[in-house]
């Protein structure tokens, strides 16, 4: 765990990396709401074995360190009303200028690092994560070259958003949350943007597929992630 100094106070964050001494791309992973917790640790550590420091914040640092909720070691769908009943306050207190103003502090915090080597980064987000990324990068096109949101409302800020990306960017929704139409919308804002891109429907797959402490999980999906994820970081951040 490390603190991230910002505008507000510290977050508490996760960071993974190799253990060899070399510098490596800087990756910021957005967690979904439920936060920093043992499955987005090993998703990191994961991450992080293909050469990249990773770095998870915990974007509710206002509140307190994580783990802000007490959490279930499997968060099925008895549970699931609860917990969400829970976080959406906090979600609610998420500002967009708060989402800015720490995106600053993480991006400072990643690139500063001295296992990070210089060059550009990329940002990935899970859920509410996704539009935490989906910001970021819209923010910081000089610093974010890669940008990769799963089952995250990422075209909620509209068109206008998505205009400002220069980000090779990765898309994969649930169907449960995208219809082919909306799809449709969102793609044709992408083309517009004129950034390279895929965004695709997962089949099979209902909100949260990649999170295996979950009712949601689908591990096809999770595979399919990765099978996107690492391409498009190989390409973006030429981390051979």
């Amino acid at each position: 765990m490390v603190q991230i100094p910002t505008t507000d106070g510290q977050a508490d964050a996760f960071a993974a990396f190799p253990d060899h001494g070399e510098r490596h791309p800087g990756v910021l992973m957005y967690a979904d709401a439920f936060g920093i917790r043992p499955v987005l640790r090993e998703m990191a550590r994961e991450l992080a074995g293909h050469g990249y420091y990773v770095l998870v914040p915990n974007f509710f640092y206002r509140h307190g360190p994580a783990p802000l909720i007490e959490l279930p070691e499997h968060i099925g769908e008895d549970v699931r009303p609860a917990v969400v009943a829970q976080v959406m306050p906090l979600i609610e207190a998420h500002t967009a200028e708060r989402v800015l103003s720490d995106a600053d502090a993480y991006l400072r915090f990643l690139t500063t690092q001295p296992e990070v080597g210089a060059g550009p980064v990329a940002v990935t987000g899970y859920c509410i994560g996704g539009l935490l990324a989906m910001r970021t990068a819209a923010a910081h096109p000089d610093q974010v070259a890669a940008l990769a949101g799963f089952h995250g409302p990422v075209g909620a800020d509209g068109p206008d958003s998505l205009a400002k990306l220069t980000a090779q960017v990765h898309l994969g929704h649930a169907e449960t949350d995208m219809t082919t139409e909306a799809l449709g919308e969102l793609n044709q804002a992408l083309d517009a943007a004129g950034v390279g891109y895929t965004s695709e429907i997962y089949p099979g797959t209902v909100h949260g597929f990649t999170m295996s402490d979950t009712d949601a999980f689908n591990p096809a999906a999770l595979r399919l992630h990765w099978d996107r994820l690492l391409p498009l970081l190989g390409r973006a951040l030429a981390n051979g």
